[in-house]
């Protein structure tokens, strides 16, 4: 027997495969959600669609799932791909991984960061809303590499500041469509919700104030590696900004990229990582710095751009 199961396909989603979007958003594996599919079980906007469908950001995906894997029925699995990077008394910090969203939110019942650090029993700070506990800055859940979260009360109120005062060093790598020009820039350019699309955010007058800086590392046939360092954390900022320059992050179907591009890549997601995140520890009063490599799919899809 099954019973339905609703969610909206949240925005890290955009331009997945219905078998990859389901796995993440009910907690099924691939193969299950793939199968669920090919028997008619799923359907997207009121439409009974195949495995190989495509999602979009806000669309109520309808599915008829079997008790044994309804989410909740069992508490939230291991993720081991999430690596911890260090952890003390005061902090732990993650590589995430895509399709790992930073905490809970509604319309998305894959794991999240938080979940996953509580299975493998760390302790959090319970400072921040209940289902952001610890909580002091988020990646999408398209988006892989590094966080920080606060293990200890006091160290939550210090990195919260950190982040308002923005001294930690947030750098990125992004693989965008095109060759910016110029070669290094700042884009200042406030971003606030899309006028149009809840789920999508723009270059908006009277939007918050979002400064991004970047820099072209190398620049492929039909593509530009940058790196790029934030001084303002909106949420989609890179992506956002990047498109505004006409150069959206490949595989970034929400923002205007090429599907025909990321097919090529083999990317289901934007080409975009969290590399470097440098903070003051909370405990100690030292600068401490963090360093993530390209996860597998992001590294397949630049050796796909590099001439033989």
């Amino acid at each position: 027997m099954a019973e339905p199961r609703l969610a909206q396909v949240p925005d890290g989603l955009a331009g997945e495969r219905v078998d990859s979007a389901l796995a993440r958003m009910f907690g099924l594996s691939r193969s299950k959600a793939a199968d669920l599919a090919e028997e008619g079980h799923v359907q997207v906007a009121g439409r009974v669609v195949g495995k190989s469908a495509r999602v979009e950001p806000g669309q109520l995906v309808e599915v008829l799932i079997p008790d044994v894997v309804v989410p909740g029925s069992v508490p939230e699995v291991d993720v081991p791909e999430l690596g911890v990077l260090y952890s003390d008394a005061d902090i732990i910090v993650v590589d995430k991984p895509v399709g790992v969203a930073a905490h809970p939110s509604q319309g998305f019942v894959g794991p999240s960061v938080t979940g996953v650090l509580a299975s493998r029993g760390y302790r959090i700070s319970t400072s921040g809303a209940a289902e952001r506990r610890g909580v002091v800055q988020r990646l999408d859940v398209g988006t892989s590499g590094l966080m920080v979260l606060a293990a200890s009360e006091p160290a939550y109120s210090h990195l919260k500041q950190q982040f308002r005062d923005r001294t930690p060093q947030k750098v990125y790598h992004a693989l965008v469509q095109g060759l910016p020009d110029p070669l290094r820039g700042t884009i200042d350019a406030p971003i606030g919700r899309h006028p149009n699309h809840d789920w999508k955010f723009g270059v908006i007058a009277g939007g918050r104030a979002s400064v991004t800086h970047y820099e072209v590392l190398e620049a492929f046939r039909f593509a530009s590696l940058v790196e790029v360092h934030l001084e303002t954390g909106r949420t989609h900022q890179i992506r956002v900004h990047m498109s505004a320059l006409r150069h959206p992050c490949v595989g970034d179907l929400m923002y205007g990229a090429d599907p025909a591009l990321a097919a090529r890549c083999g990317l289901e997601r934007q080409w975009l990582h969290a590399v470097r995140l440098g903070f003051t520890h909370p405990g100690t009063g030292e600068f401490v710095e963090f360093t993530s490599p390209y996860p597998a799919d992001l590294d397949h899809a630049l050796r796909t751009l590099q001439p033989d």
